[in-house]
């Protein structure tokens, strides 16, 4: 009987890349004085599990580089090689070329034979000079890779396809699963054939994985997390906050499953159908009365606590630990760190808090321009910092925490801090509305600006006012806010805050006539009905003097288009709203109440709308827009406070 082993393909990337990632963890937190055993054997595992699983697929471009790198490995945990900075950069740099190798046999692109030659040239240089002369496992074949061995005297090296004399080993570094003889299957199996020898599985127990975006729920991960459980690794200028990896279950299958997220996606949808229905139901239970009525309620009640759970449940599907994005900054702030010179510590926190996979893949980028923003601009050159009687290791600490609705991203230096007169300065040169007296809350949200940079070189690192920017636009398009705090010679801090959620969102439901609109609660200072004395005026535009500062007053009716609204502030209503550059007030006529609502693409279905992030269905089959507070801000203009000051 032949088997079509393309159908597990999908099974070997994505658990080929998790090792890939656990190796890179790992190595980026090894003790160069005193490495963990554990750690190596993990290391050493992981290599072991891609070579075998390439050697079975054929995959020789895989096989031969990680057949080097497993020599190096099984040298250093048997003591008889020690592990320096040089063998801990040269292991990162074939990481990145497997990495690179793994992505072209998915992609089904040409192998790069000559950045594999080179690395495995770089590793085998490495055993001469490091270990004294090249050497390789006794009790593999490199050709055969162990695949049909008979009895092995180490047990590392057999990845015990076929080897009936050694079925009661409990080795956890034995098969990839594809044919296990003991129960114990570790991080070598990639789940295949389980249980029996030559039991093979229904082609509907696996499916063929041709969509990378998967989710494994709950999958242990490598998480970094306070600093008094901090490991230190001393390989290079960077050292990194970290602890030892989660032990994975005894059993992998048993605990989690792989989902593909449109699947996931197709439940929110659902559910949001549900959420929809049941606002129906109550809008209908309005007009029965008696004693119908009171078991109408009754059982409304009883559907719309079930149809929270069963949301909060699917929804809990698409969260993931920050983790996912946070494990791949040591690897950027070490390399950055030895270009530029510097000593740095990257403390990780709160890497188990988790956040919508969605926010995630669209945090990575922003995350990283921050966090090179820090290294580069923030954090000064040890001898400057000698100088300043600071410690000569400066220190970046990135830390997640879910504060109510929303998750809070932090990220702080005790590096040098913004420099207000030269962030002025760029400002004037520019032609900005600025002036020398301005609060530091309005002169650093500044740095943002498309095209503004205070580098006084251009380099491969940064300068060319290109990254902050984008850090903003692309941290406001799902929904959040980038606020800064810097202190002169202490350092900054940058926090991003941010919904749990792309998919549902709780908002204030308002009217402007006979239109629903939805205002994001994460938006909403207060809302209130303004007197005479407190509204002001500068020619056609209406200002709203509250909180000891005047606000803007945006006609919810103008933006919209809507004829017959109340114009009057005093007898209308205001809501105070506030996005990471500006605060104003919106003119709408009534309060609804607020309402959690599931977000629909209006892109999707019909177009882009200004000032409008999505729309929902309500209750009585009407569509409501949700408002884009961040977008209607970009076209408020606010006004000088001193020149307001004077208008009565």
């Amino acid at each position: 009987m032949s088997i079509d082993m393309s159908q597990f393909f999908g099974v070997f990337f994505e658990e080929s890349q998790e090792h890939l990632e656990e190796m890179e963890h790992l190595l980026m937190s090894i003790s160069l004085d005193d490495p963990d055993p554990e750690d190596l054997n993990s290391i050493f595992r992981a290599a072991h599990s891609i070579k075998g699983g390439s050697g079975v697929f054929g995959f020789d471009a895989l096989t031969g580089l990680t057949h080097v790198m497993e020599n190096i490995l099984d040298l250093a945990r048997k003591d008889e090689l020690a592990i320096t900075k040089v063998i801990v950069d040269q292991l990162l740099i074939t990481v990145d070329t497997l990495k690179n190798i793994l992505k072209s046999y998915q992609n089904e692109d040409d192998i790069d034979w000559a950045a594999i030659e080179k690395g495995t040239v770089q590793l085998e240089a490495l055993l001469k000079t490091e270990g004294g002369s090249e050497q390789s496992l006794t009790s593999e074949d490199e050709s055969g890779f162990g695949f049909f061995d008979v009895p092995v005297q180490d047990d590392d090296d057999s990845f015990g396809f076929f080897d009936p004399l050694d079925a009661n080993d409990e080795s956890e570094e034995e098969g990839f699963g594809l044919f296990a003889e003991s129960e114990d299957v570790d991080d070598d199996s990639f789940g295949f054939f389980d249980d029996e020898p030559t039991k093979i599985p229904a082609a509907s127990t696996l499916e063929s994985q041709e969509n990378d975006d998967v989710i494994e729920t709950p999958k242990p991960v490598p998480s970094v997390t306070t600093k008094s459980e901090e490991k230190t690794a001393t390989a290079g200028k960077t050292t990194v906050a970290g602890k030892k990896l989660v032990k994975k279950a005894e059993s992998k299958e048993s605990g989690s499953i792989r989902v593909d997220t449109m699947k996931i996606d197709s439940l929110v949808n659902l559910v949001g159908e549900l959420v929809i229905t049941q606002s129906m139901i109550k809008i209908v239970g309005r007009d029965v009365h008696g004693e119908v009525e009171e078991k109408l309620e009754g059982a409304i009640g009883e559907l719309s606590r079930n149809i929270r759970e069963i949301q909060e449940a699917v929804m809990s599907m698409r969260m993931l630990p920050m983790s996912f994005a946070f494990n791949r900054f040591p690897r950027v702030v070490r390399d950055l760190a030895d270009k530029l010179g510097k000593d740095l510590e990257l403390v990780i926190e709160g890497g188990a808090t988790e956040i919508d996979k969605g926010m995630i893949e669209k945090l990575v980028d922003p995350l990283t321009h921050l966090i090179r923003n820090s290294v580069d601009h923030g954090i000064e050159m040890p001898n400057i910092r000698a100088a300043a009687d600071k410690p000569k290791v400066g220190t970046v600490v990135l830390n997640a925490e879910q504060r109510g609705s929303s998750i809070l991203i932090t990220i702080t230096d005790d590096g040098a801090g913004l420099n207000r007169e030269r962030i002025l300065e760029k400002a004037m040169n520019s032609g900005m509305d600025v002036s020398e007296d301005m609060p530091d809350e309005k002169v650093w949200p500044l740095i943002f600006e498309a095209g503004f940079s205070t580098a006084e070189a251009v380099t491969d690192v940064s300068g060319r006012g290109v990254g902050m920017d984008v850090v903003r636009r692309n941290i406001e398009s799902i929904g959040g806010r980038v606020e800064i705090e810097s202190t002169a010679g202490k350092g900054s801090v940058f926090r991003i805050r941010l919904p749990l959620t792309l998919a549902i969102v709780d908002g204030m439901c308002i009217s402007v006539t006979d239109q629903t609109f939805i205002i994001p609660l994460t938006n909403i200072i207060e809302s209130m009905q303004p007197t005479k004395d407190q509204i002001k005026s500068i020619g056609n535009d209406q200002l709203l003097w509250v909180r000891e500062e005047y606000w803007p007053l945006v006609p919810l009716h103008e933006l919209m288009g809507i004829e017959g609204a109340n114009t009057d502030p005093t007898s209308a209503i205001v809501v105070l709203v506030e996005t990471s550059r500006k605060r104003f007030g919106l003119l709408i006529d009534a309060l609804e109440g607020q309402q959690q609502v599931v977000i629909k693409s209006l892109e999707q279905h019909y177009k882009r709308i200004p000032g409008v992030a999505g729309a929902t269905i309500m209750g009585d089959g009407g569509v409501a827009l949700i408002l884009d507070i961040e977008s209607i801000a970009s076209v408020v203009s606010i006004p000088n406070q001193s020149e307001v000051s004077i208008v009565s």
